[in-house]
């Protein structure tokens, strides 16, 4: 019978792991953390892949632990950092876990009380706040020395760096790996995952368990997610994706899968969804017959958006991503509408210039500088190059109403094939 083990392996995202971990995950029911840094009130989807690990091994029986740092959050992982981060207050922090919980609960299964499998959100601040300076330094400090903690990478690349780092960062190894103790006493957590950057962190922890405890604990560690072409996963030109859909709207998140490009899909259907490995075989098969249906992606995008926002926002998203260059996008939401077109320019203007009888179309292409004059506009109309909520204008005395705006609030006007701008109402 399969293991989680051997499903993080057909999906690839096994980096590296401990001696011993397929065998404790084969015979066994274990209990397994990662951590996410409360550094901001939302996960971005570059937190997706530790996510879906915490569910997939609650699918195959195990209890996951997700541990909200709000004890480390106040001193920073030096791990993939170039420089020192800035502190948060204990304010800051405890916003940020309440985000952070309510988007885990997505995923992960935290009822019934006493079922084994159960998830646990923990917050490292409950014990990282209570133990003092010289408790800590007796009970953990001692077992480490200065010179296998200089050798970790995390530490050595921002010694190298003109940065270099502070006892605050530097102190940050023994943290975790007092984190994983405190989870080994207190749940019986024998496994800790999280991305390659974090194996000396999860060793040291391993260490501690064996010095202080003369148990055997596990690490898995899983590939750092980079795109086909080198550029760091989850991010854009418009910046991060996140997974709070008031920073990254339902639709561009939907939008950010279905772009995926070509050499990318097959592997972020492993990494993020529940997909099946032949469902997934079969999918990259019609990518490499017909890859201008794109069907790859949008079974991606459809997967994804669904998990993290519900199958509500998938249908708008995928009605909006068909409306975006047909004739009815004036049927769209206004909120779908502002997301489609998030990135163009946009004008405000009242709704009393507009008056009883509308606002000349010749006029407002001028207004708002998609043609240089008024003359200019009604030849571009004329010629065919102007649209108004993806219809083509044809009468240059054309004027437009209240009525005719999307939802009352917005006009879409296109010069040409992509030159957009979007008009607001106010």
């Amino acid at each position: 019978m399969p293991t989680v083990f051997d499903e993080f392996t057909w999906r690839g995202v096994v980096y590296d792991a401990t001696e011993g971990f397929a065998e404790l995950v084969a015979k066994e029911r274990v209990t397994a953390y990662i951590g996410f840094d409360p550094t901001a009130s939302s996960l971005h989807v570059g937190s997706l892949l530790p996510v879906m690990a915490l569910a997939r091994l609650q699918r195959f029986g195990h209890a996951p632990i997700a541990i909200v740092g709000g004890g480390t959050g106040m001193i920073g992982d030096p791990s993939g950092k170039s420089q020192e981060r800035v502190l948060l207050s204990a304010e800051q922090i405890e916003h940020n876990l309440a985000g952070i919980r309510r988007q885990l609960e997505r995923f992960l299964e935290f009822e019934p009380r006493g079922d084994a499998r159960a998830a646990r959100i923990v917050n490292n601040a409950d014990w990282l706040g209570r133990i003092g300076l010289l408790e800590f330094l007796r009970d953990a400090g001692k077992h480490f020395t200065v010179n296998a903690m200089l050798q970790k990478e995390s530490v050595n690349r921002r010694l190298e760096s003109e940065e270099g780092i502070s006892f605050t960062e530097f102190s940050y190894l023994l943290l975790q790996a007092y984190d994983f103790l405190q989870l080994f006493d207190r749940f019986e957590c024998v496994a800790q995952l999280g991305g390659s950057d974090q194996w000396g962190n999860i060793t040291a922890g391993i260490d501690l368990i064996r010095k202080l405890r003369g148990k055997k604990a596990h690490g898995l560690v899983m590939p750092l997610v980079t795109t086909a072409s080198g550029v760091k996963f989850g991010k854009t030109e418009a910046g991060t994706i996140w997974l709070d859909p008031e920073r990254t709207s339902p639709f561009r998140f939907y939008q950010f899968w279905l772009n995926t490009d070509d050499r990318d899909v097959g592997r972020y259907l492993r990494y993020f969804t529940f997909l099946d490995e032949a469902a997934i075989t079969d999918l990259e098969r019609t990518l490499q017959a017909a890859p201008e249906r794109r069907e790859a992606q949008r079974v991606l995008a459809r997967e994804v958006t669904a998990l993290v926002h519900g199958a509500e926002h998938v249908g708008r998203a995928e009605h909006a991503s068909t409306m975006l260059f047909e004739e009815d996008v004036a049927s769209l939401a206004v909120d779908d509408v502002l997301a489609v077109f998030a990135d163009v320019p946009s004008t405000e203007l009242s709704r009393s210039d507009f008056g009883s009888d509308g606002f000349a179309l010749v006029e407002l292409l001028a207004r708002v500088r998609l043609a240089p004059s008024k003359s200019e506009a009604r030849r571009l109309v004329q010629s065919g190059g102007v649209y108004v909520n993806n219809r083509r204008a044809a009468d240059p005395q054309a004027r437009l109403t209240l009525d005719q705006a999307i939802g009352g609030q917005l006009f879409v006007l296109r010069k040409g094939a992509r030159q957009n701008h979007l008009v607001r109402l106010t």
